[in-house]
């Protein structure tokens, strides 16, 4: 599943980046941390490598 907006694209890089040692984890935040909770390296990567082209910056809430 692709990431939404920039912002959710951008928190799952974050977040995936913690999972592999680059970042520690308790400099996450907000998104990034519960996705860093609650995803796998697998799916983590699967929304960081979404195009940002043509996303909106925040998804939508409607």
């Amino acid at each position: 599943m692709p990431a939404r907006s920039k912002a959710q694209q951008m928190a799952a890089g974050a977040a995936l980046s913690a999972k592999r040692g680059q970042r520690k984890a308790s400099s996450l935040k907000g998104a990034s941390k519960s996705m860093y909770e609650s995803m796998s390296e697998e799916q983590l990567e699967e929304f960081a490598s979404t195009k940002q082209t043509g996303k909106p910056q925040y998804k939508s809430t409607h």
